[in-house]
């Protein structure tokens, strides 16, 4: 019994440490690299952040309905917001990573602006040629992140990946999406109607997309609307990660290819192979 409590503060630790590093770049982008962070904005949430780390992510208050408030005026759902591109359903994409692919099932029922963003970059091919900047395997799986549009250039230097955003050509700025996340329902019983989608603010309750294993999701800054063209697969389950960023989708074929992507691969080409008409600008 001492044993296998030993073994579970270990455990605890190991994944307190994660969500430091993952916060740190996600300076960077889990911050888009907290782990996942948007720029390596590499402070802790780096695994998944764009910029920071997941304990900071998390130290809002929250109010009644279970929202993490925020001290900063959220940049919430706004007029531009609206303009963003959404997925009315679901898509398929399929990437390219190593000559081999990975199909990605895109849920835009319970995600419409981070899948529709996503479907929008992957037709402007901004994904052909970027880098998986941060891979995390050791000390247990966690995340590989990638989708920095400025890791296609080479003389971007490597300190630097994990900060970049997607810009509009059109309008020469970047473009961010707020955070977007369902609360969880019973979809399975009759007549049921989904939650509000939550905009613009971490949640505590369960939502509906969860960090599985081998879900796809957005990096992102502290900021909760940072997130731009980063993203990450799971390489675990990863629940301390709920409700925090924003999951829009899952692997469905090739995620053998996902647990084999290292820090440095490059995604070879990402195309939409139905759903294309979901898709509304």
């Amino acid at each position: 019994m001492k044993v296998s409590s030993f073994n579970k503060n270990l455990n605890l630790i190991v994944v307190l440490c994660l969500i430091t590093v993952i916060g740190l770049s996600g300076c960077q982008q889990l911050n888009a690299t907290s782990g996942v962070d948007n720029n390596t904005q590499e402070t802790a949430t780096s695994a998944v952040d764009n910029s920071n780390s997941e304990d900071n992510l998390s130290s809002g208050e929250t109010n009644s309905n279970g929202k993490e408030s925020n001290n900063q005026d959220n940049i919430s759902l706004n007029n531009n917001s609206m303009n963003l591109p959404r997925l009315e359903g679901n898509a398929t994409v399929v990437m390219k990573i190593n000559g081999q692919s990975v199909t990605i099932e895109l849920d835009g029922n319970n995600a419409p602006i981070t899948a529709g963003n996503f479907v929008d970059l992957v037709q402007q091919g901004v994904y052909n040629g970027s880098m998986f900047h941060r891979v995390i395997k050791e000390p247990q799986p966690f995340v590989a992140q990638g989708g920095d549009p400025q890791s296609k250039d080479p003389g971007v230097p490597v300190t630097a990946l994990g900060t970049g955003s997607y810009v509009d050509p059109t309008t020469k700025t970047s473009r961010y999406i707020p955070l977007e996340i369902r609360p969880e329902y019973d979809e399975t019983k009759e007549g049921v109607t989904p939650p509000e989608i939550i905009y613009g603010q971490t949640i505590t309750t369960a939502p509906e997309l969860k960090h599985d294993y081998g879900v796809i999701a957005m990096a992102r800054s502290q900021m909760p609307d940072s997130a731009s063209a980063q993203f990450y697969f799971t390489l675990a389950e990863l629940p301390f990660l709920d409700g925090n960023y924003a999951v829009f989708g899952r692997v469905t074929e090739g995620m053998d290819v996902v647990t084999n992507i290292n820090q440095g691969d490059r995604i070879e080409s990402a195309e939409v192979i139905s759903g294309a008409e979901n898709l509304k600008k």
